[in-house]
Order: C-alpha cells, then sequence, then structure tokens
C-alpha cells in the first residue's frame, strides 16, 4: 500500500540556548504533504522557515518532536544512518546552486549519481534526458560560468531530482534570477515534482511563486500562523486572481489614457490656467 503522506512532522520545534537566552526558532510546527504535492513555505525573515527546511533536509536536529520521511522517524538516526539517509531520499535545491565550477552540466548532474553508487552508461542517459527536458540539451558540455543564472538554476534542479528523492526542497530557487526566469524555473520543478510524485516544498519570499504551488504555510515567529489550500486564495496571496489581472488591466487603460490626454492637453502655466 502506497503510504499517502510522504513528509509528516509532528509538533517539531527547535530551540537554541546562547548563554542562557533561550530561543524557540520553530515552534510546535506540524506539517504534512502528500506524494505530488508542491507546497509553498513563505514568511517574514526570522519566521524559522529556512530552519524548518533544514530539519527538512536532515541539516539540523530538532529539539523535540518527530520527522518522518517515507514513514521513517529521522529522530532515532545516527549521524552517519541520517548522512546516508539524506543522499538518497532528499534533493536540495540551494539560492546559489552549489554547482561544482569545474565540472560540466552533466558531469554536475551525473555526481549525485556516482555519490549513491549509480554511475554507468544508463545514468549518463538518464541524466542527459532530464537535461534535455530542462532545455540544456546544448549546454551539457558547459562549465557553469558559461552558463545563465537561469540556465544554472535548471542544472541545480536537475541535480536534486536524478536520483527519484521522496522528498524535493529549494531554498529561494528564484532569488537571482530575473521574472521570467523564475517562473521558467518554478514551473518546471512544479510539474517534475507532479509527475514524479515527490513531495516538494519551496522556501520564497517571492509571493508571486506562489502560483505554481499547491499548498501554501504561512509561518510567523516560528509558528504556523496559516495554511492555505483553496486555490483562489492562493492565486490572491500571488497576484494572479482574475480580480487582481482585471485591476491591473483597468490601471493600465487608465495610464495609457492619461497619455493619450496628455497628448492633446495644452501645457499652461498656472497663472493662464487660472484665468
Amino acid at each position: 500500500m502506497k503510504r499517502k503522506y510522504i513528509l509528516e512532522t509532528k509538533e517539531v520545534t527547535k530551540i537554541y540556548d546562547s548563554n542562557g537566552l533561550v530561543v524557540k526558532a520553530v515552534d510546535d510546527v506540524s506539517v504534512r504533504v502528500k506524494a505530488g504535492e508542491f507546497v509553498g513555505l513563505v514568511g517574514p525573515s526570522g519566521s524559522g522557515k529556512t530552519t524548518m527546511l533544514a530539519m527538512l533536509a536532515t541539516l539540523l536536529r530538532e529539539s523535540n518532536g518527530s520527522l518522518l520521511i517515507d514513514g521513517q522517524e529521522l529522530r532515532i538516526m545516527s549521524d552517519k544512518e541520517r548522512t546516508k539517509f539524506r543522499r538518497e531520499k532528499i534533493g536540495f535545491t540551494f539560492q546559489s546552486n552549489n554547482l561544482v565550477p569545474f565540472l560540466t552540466a552533466l558531469e554536475n548532474v551525473e555526481l549525485m549519481l556516482k555519490l549513491n553508487k549509480k554511475n554507468g552508461r544508463k545514468s549518463r542517459e538518464k541524466a542527459i534526458a532530464l537535461l534535455t527536458r530542462l532545455g540544456l540539451e546544448d549546454r551539457l558540455n558547459s562549465l557553469p560560468a558559461q552558463l545563465s543564472g537561469g540556465q544554472q538554476q535548471r542544472v541545480a534542479i536537475a541535480r536534486s531530482l536524478i536520483h527519484d528523492p521522496s522528498v524535493v526542497l529549494a531554498d529561494e530557487p528564484t532569488a537571482n534570477l530575473d521574472t521570467e526566469r523564475a517562473n521558467q524555473v518554478v514551473q518546471i520543478f512544479a510539474d517534475l515534482i507532479h509527475e514524479g510524485q515527490r513531495a516538494g516544498i519551496m522556501v520564497t519570499h517571492d509571493l508571486r511563486m506562489c502560483k505554481y504551488v499547491d499548498k501554501v504555510i504561512q509561518m510567523v515567529d516560528g509558528k504556523i500562523a496559516r495554511v492555505i489550500t483553496d486555490r483562489d486564495e492562493i492565486n490572491l496571496l500571488a497576484g494572479t486572481s482574475e480580480f487582481d489581472q482585471l485591476a491591473k488591466e483597468d490601471l493600465s487603460k487608465q495610464t495609457e489614457q492619461t497619455a493619450v490626454s496628455n497628448l492633446f492637453t495644452p501645457n499652461l502655466s498656472p497663472a493662464l490656467a487660472g484665468k
């Protein structure tokens, strides 16, 4: 029987104690993500979302609570077991993409397979197929410095997905991209999460990117403040609702009409205009 939820956290807390000052970076957070579900994790700086993502990636240990991926409890794993689990079950895309500068796009993606001892001809064919799907078939042998920001991020996405992880995490994947490339990257990311039936979570400050997710979790002061699953509400948050679109079109028309009107309005001085 296939598990309904790939990722589950139950009352997870992360506490930092610095010289007697206790700070709850994440406070009693419970989250569930289904297979094929893409979640946007949003909130102001200091809300705990990056700490939460680091715990989901097994880079940080939770202070209290339970964290399960594919039904496996992370808390009881040793550091060695967590490292192996992370390498096999989790894909991670960073804001800065962290590509190896002296490896080509293809080699960067293959590296993840080699770490999991899956290298070989079929593995190379799989990496080429994924990079081709991402529109990089003519950049396979390019070094990161020879790629644009959007192309580098697509290589990073391929690297995070090539080993068929159960969970895919992205930390501000569009922070260094312009609007057009940001939309392309997140759209591709969402499509691949849905198609591969993975659990995906993206931390973002750009609420426009929420139009590609299935659920939005808002964090404030380490706690979950709101969970949004209604499509209309998500679109409203992302600024892509029908009402918002109509308002933008109306504003555009008003601006155009004002500009045209100004062309035919005499530029009268205040003194003359008052007569």
